[in-house]
């Protein structure tokens, strides 16, 4: 980790961070609301994602949204280790992927976008969605088949449950400890538990209020539809 930042990479990590940051910044849950004339941000959970995108647009909407969220996270970790620093690929891996789901948590152009003036004043809040799908694009770049095997037990327990938050955490908390012990063994690059650590405090702190529903028995199941 002391190579990560010196005088001969400053530049090319901070590219890395930057064009990776921009790259999960797209709001493709907001295009595709507009699309329909629904301001995902006013409907449902008012989340960026493709949940409530199938919620108020429908489920056709919603795979795309995915797919696009997940292409997100799988060329942002691409352009960083293959273009951007591929001198250093852990470093490059573990800075983009933490910065691509940084940017759709916290989107740079979904803020901009529904950015409004009243009276007088420039009113911002801070838009974004919750990272799981640009998430996992990442984490497909890391670790391909471990992530495979975690999105497939994610999607039996939304199957069985229909609680996309539930099988979302679950499938990551089981994709996360396997590349934490993947480190561990030296399998894959220590630089790697940045990432693993920075992806659980953001899925834990975007997704605190599913927790706390989950535990009420309050939380929305999939397919509950929602009025704009």
């Amino acid at each position: 980790m002391n190579d990560m930042f010196n005088a001969d990479n400053a530049l090319q990590v901070i590219a890395c961070i930057v064009a990776s940051y921009l790259i999960g910044s797209f709001p493709t849950a907001y295009f595709v609301g507009k699309a329909r004339n629904v301001n995902i941000f006013e409907v449902g959970s008012g989340n960026m994602g493709g949940t409530n995108v199938a919620r108020a647009v429908g489920k056709g909407w919603a795979i795309f949204t995915g797919l696009v969220d997940v292409s997100k996270g799988v060329f942002a970790v691409w352009l960083a280790r293959d273009v951007i620093l591929p001198e250093q690929i852990g470093v490059a891996t573990s800075i983009s992927a933490t910065s691509v789901v940084v940017g759709h948590n916290w989107s740079l152009f979904a803020t901009v976008l529904t950015a409004s003036i009243k009276e007088g004043k420039l009113r911002l809040i801070v838009r974004g969605g919750k990272g799981a799908a640009t998430a996992f694009g990442a984490m497909m770049m890391i670790q391909p088949f471990q992530s495979l095997v975690a999105a497939a037990i994610g999607i039996a327990i939304i199957s069985r449950t229909r609680y996309v938050s539930l099988g979302v955490l679950i499938g990551f908390a089981v994709a996360n400890v396997w590349l934490i012990l993947l480190i561990g063994t030296e399998f894959q690059k220590p630089i790697l538990l940045v990432y693993a650590v920075a992806l659980s405090a953001m899925l834990l702190l975007r997704h605190r209020g599913n927790v706390q529903r989950l535990l009420a028995g309050t939380e929305r199941r999939l397919g509950e539809q929602v009025s704009s």
